[in-house]
C-alpha cells in the first residue's frame, strides 16, 4: 500500500515532480548561472505573504536539502502594517508549508501614505527593502532573497520603455551600497509568473495579494486597471497569442544587448555616445 504523504510533503513532491521543468530547474538554473548562492552565506529570504515568496522559501528550503554548498536560511516576514486577517493568512501558510518564520514589526504602510500621498507605492518598496536589510544584517546575514520572478522582469523592461522612455533590466543579484557587505538575489529570474500560478492551484493553496490599504482604495480590491504594469501584462499576453516566443525573446534581449547599434547608452552613470566612436574612427 502506497504511503500517503502530508499536505506539504506533497506541495514539496510536486515542486521537484509536476513542476520539475518549469520551476525547479529554472530555479536551480538561475542559481548557478548567476552564482547566487556561495558556500558560507547566510540568507533571508524574505516572505510577503503572496505566492511569489512562499515558493521561492519552499525551493529554498529543498535547495538547502539538496545542495553540495553549505548555506544557511532565515526566514524572514516584516509586518508593515498588515491586517490581522492578512497576518494570520501569512502564518498559517507558514505552518501548512512547514517554513518557519521570524516575523518583525514596522509601520511602513502608515509612514509611506503619510509622506507620498496619492502615490505610495514606490516609497513603501524603498523602505520596505532598507528595513529587511537592516534587520537580516542583525541576524547575521550576508544576502536578501527576493521574490522578483522571470515575468517581472520582462514586464519591467517593457515598462521602462513604454512609460519611462529608457531600455533598463533588473538585476538577478545586487550589491547594497547602503548596507555594507550585504546583496540581493532573485532566485525565481528565471521563472514565469503563469508557472507559479499553476503550482499554486494545482496544491489548491491560497496566499495574500497585495495587503496595502491605498491597493485596496484605489483599486477596489483585485481590479487595479489603473496600474501601468498590468497594461504590460495585458499587451505581452495578446502578443504571445500570436507568437508564444514573446516572453523569451524579451528576456533574452536583456542578455544580448547589442551596444553598437544603439545612439546612447549609461554605464555607471555616465553617458556614451555612438558619435564617440564614430568621430574616432574618420582621424
Amino acid at each position: 500500500m502506497p504511503k500517503i504523504l502530508e499536505k506539504c510533503q506533497q506541495i514539496e513532491r510536486s515542486i521537484i515532480t509536476t513542476y520539475r521543468k518549469t520551476l525547479w530547474s529554472p530555479f536551480v538554473l538561475a542559481v548557478k548561472k548567476y552564482r547566487l548562492i556561495e558556500k558560507g552565506d547566510k540568507i533571508a529570504v524574505c516572505i510577503s505573504g503572496g505566492k511569489d515568496s512562499m515558493l521561492l522559501a519552499k525551493l529554498m528550503q529543498e535547495l538547502q536539502k539538496h545542495s553540495e554548498t553549505p548555506f544557511e536560511l532565515v526566514f524572514l516576514v516584516m509586518n508593515p502594517g498588515y491586517n490581522e486577517i492578512n497576518l494570520k493568512k501569512i502564518e498559517e501558510n507558514a505552518a501548512l508549508l512547514q517554513v518557519p518564520i521570524t516575523v518583525f514589526e514596522s509601520d511602513i504602510f502608515a509612514a509611506s501614505e503619510a509622506a507620498a500621498g496619492d502615490n505610495p507605492c514606490y516609497l513603501c518598496a524603498r523602505m520596505r527593502r532598507g528595513h529587511l536589510y537592516a534587520k537580516a544584517k542583525e541576524l547575521g546575514c550576508n544576502k536578501i532573497a527576493l521574490g522578483h520572478h522571470k515575468s517581472d522582469v520582462i514586464e519591467t523592461t517593457v515598462m521602462g520603455m513604454l512609460y519611462g522612455g529608457q531600455l533598463q533590466g533588473m538585476l538577478p543579484r545586487i550589491k547594497s551600497t547602503n548596507f555594507e557587505g550585504m546583496e540581493l538575489i532573485r532566485p525565481l529570474y528565471c521563472v514565469l509568473e503563469n508557472d507559479i500560478l499553476r503550482w499554486k492551484e494545482h496544491n489548491g493553496l491560497d496566499f495574500i495579494a497585495c495587503a496595502c490599504k491605498f491597493t485596496q482604495k484605489t483599486t477596489g480590491g483585485d481590479d487595479d486597471s489603473f496600474s501601468a504594469r498590468k497594461r504590460v501584462k495585458a499587451l505581452i499576453a495578446a502578443l504571445k497569442e500570436e507568437n508564444p516566443n514573446v516572453e523569451n525573446n524579451i528576456f533574452q534581449s536583456i542578455h544580448n544587448v547589442q551596444l553598437d547599434t544603439l545612439a546612447e547608452y549609461k554605464t555607471d552613470g555616465k553617458k556614451h555616445s555612438f558619435l564617440d566612436k564614430f568621430e574616432k574612427a574618420d582621424i
